[in-house]
């Protein structure tokens, strides 16, 4: 007997549970499939797209190159904050460095933001999943506890089977748990190398435009 099956001669509380893990199931293998594919995309688009930059002569042509790249709108963001200016507002207070740390931060913050969606939902996943399917087993073993000492004579073949179909509601916790524990981890590393790349990649410009006020061209 499965875990379907237990749905099917369950209780509200069994079938509570058994729905429960199912939709944290789906929920975890969604994230983990658009994060893997969002994340192969954006790791080569950034690190195209900052060559692009560094290659083009000024910052409008740069924005037009890299948007043919930045498929994800990683870099775009940032190349887009160093062109805002600030007119009569306490943003546009300070001098242009503490102006460009503001804007950069902010476009940074929404880019990371981007990166690291899904990561809480795994991490919850990972973490309670485990405990949902405990729940469904200690409940099971109630029941069937219940059921068996209401039948009169108690064999260790009349527990063995309702207990054992119990604990597999554990395994079910477990085997929705271990995939997004994995996929958090590893889908960590690679936002953690993409968000540094970002973060250089935000130091630098910062620095290219509080050292060439305007818009910056190549000496001839």
């Amino acid at each position: 007997m499965g875990v379907l099956a237990l749905f099917a001669q369950g209780d509200l509380i069994t079938k509570l549970v058994t729905a429960l893990l199912l939709v944290m199931s789906v929920a975890s293998w969604v994230v983990i499939l658009w994060k893997t594919w969002l994340l192969r995309r954006a790791s080569g688009d950034v690190g195209r797209s900052t060559a692009a930059f560094w290659q083009s002569a000024t910052v409008d042509e740069a924005r037009q190159r890299v948007a043919a790249f930045d498929r994800e709108a990683l870099v775009l963001p940032l190349i887009v904050a160093i062109k805002t200016e600030a007119t009569e507002t306490l943003a546009s207070a300070g001098d242009r460095s503490q102006q460009l740390t503001r804007v950069l931060r902010d476009a940074l913050h929404g880019v990371l933001r981007k990166l690291q969606f899904g990561q809480v939902l795994l991490a919850t996943v990972g973490s309670t999943a485990p405990f949902v399917g405990l729940l469904g087993t200690v409940w099971g073993i109630y029941h069937a506890l219940i059921g068996i000492s209401g039948a009169g004579q108690i064999t260790i073949d009349k527990v063995a089977g309702p207990v054992g179909e119990a604990l597999i509601m554990t395994a079910a916790g477990l085997a929705v748990a271990i995939p997004a524990v994995l996929a958090y981890n590893v889908l960590g590393r690679f936002v953690g190398s993409i968000e540094a790349d970002l973060e250089g990649f935000a130091r630098d410009i910062r620095e290219l435009m509080v050292s060439h006020p305007g818009d910056p061209s190549p000496r001839p």
